[in-house]
């Protein structure tokens, strides 16, 4: 890739996604600069059905035919972005299907705008996060057993990024895009209609829904998390802070009970430099990825059950 590429997809990563380029700015070079451009490819994607204001439909369907096709090589790409893309491709052997995936779910975007069911979400979700967890993967470039383990971690931690993306913007998604992501099963279970959120009628019941998905993409997060152990050395840290960093949306959710249809919570430059403190802090002192994560992240310890016996004050912290 060439280094004008990569600086155009550092500077698409440095505008949309300040919290995940926090992050990447920790990963080693060969890495790093890959992900610039691989996030910039997400965000010209994402752009095509999220930023379309009045674009017909046919249009933005067309629009992203014609990015799946240069993305898969099968027509040249009019964009430095697209053309590296297509370099780091074929140089991590990213299988097309996790393109076609990627972009369907862009699809998906233009028709859709609800979702029965969780089972429904995550559907979606297959290619809009679990997909992007897969290709991350890849060009971290582990050997195939480490791959094959990482793998599903990588997925569950793609989902849990993104639903804490959904959990944080209801509000947005509605104002700019008319979309509800959380399943309208979960609704009815509190009593909550689609109506009342495209109001922004919060209420407890509404609190008592968004709860429940909290948890839900919690699990997700401790799931994701147990994997970063199989990905390199110099990989590892980087994806942890990123996880602590999405994660602590969760902690500002809670802060405003959970009324996220009034008020979008919003990281300060400062409580991420705070996370960053800290989890480094706790890096240093022990290299468990999940040892660390409950001990700096916003996410609740799971119920080990009664027998277990929780850390001790200190643990993993130097007592000199």
């Amino acid at each position: 890739m060439r280094q004008e590429h990569i600086e155009r997809g550092k500077a698409i990563q440095r505008r949309t996604g300040k919290t995940f380029y926090l992050a990447t700015r920790f990963l080693p070079e060969r890495v790093r600069h890959s992900t610039h451009v691989l996030y910039a490819f997400f965000r010209i994607a994402d752009e095509v059905v999220d930023d379309a204001a009045d674009t017909p439909r046919e249009e933005q369907r067309a629009e992203l035919e014609k990015l799946r096709a240069q993305a898969l090589g099968e027509e040249p790409a009019d964009d430095p972005v697209l053309e590296a893309f297509c370099e780091l491709r074929e140089r991590h052997d990213i299988a097309d299907e996790e393109v076609e995936e990627f972009v369907d779910a862009m699809v998906t975007d233009i028709t859709r705008s609800r979702y029965e069911t969780y089972d429904d979400l995550e559907a979606y979700m297959r290619g809009s996060a679990a997909a992007v967890g897969v290709m991350m993967t890849a060009i971290m470039d582990l050997d195939p057993e480490m791959e094959e383990a990482a793998l599903p971690h990588a997925i569950k931690l793609g989902e849990a990024f993104q639903l804490t993306n959904f959990l944080r913007d209801v509000r947005e998604d509605i104002v700019e895009r008319d979309r509800i992501y959380l399943p309208l099963e979960t609704l009815r279970e509190h009593g909550v209609s689609p109506e009342e959120i495209e109001n922004f009628e919060y209420s407890p019941a509404f609190a008592a829904a968004m709860e429940d998905e909290l948890e839900r993409t919690e699990e997700l997060y401790r799931e994701g998390v147990a994997g970063i152990r199989y990905l390199p050395e110099d990989c590892q840290l980087p994806v942890l802070l990123a996880a602590v960093l999405y994660a602590e949306h969760h902690s500002l959710i809670r802060a405003q009970d959970y009324d996220v249809l009034t008020e979008e919570p919003s990281l300060s430059t400062a409580r991420k430099l705070w996370c960053l403190a800290k989890t480094r802090w706790h890096w240093h002192w022990n290299r468990d990825p999940e040892a660390v994560f409950q001990r700096v992240s916003a996410v609740p310890t799971a119920d080990p059950g009664p027998d277990h016996r929780g850390p001790e004050p200190g643990d993993g912290v130097p007592t000199r």
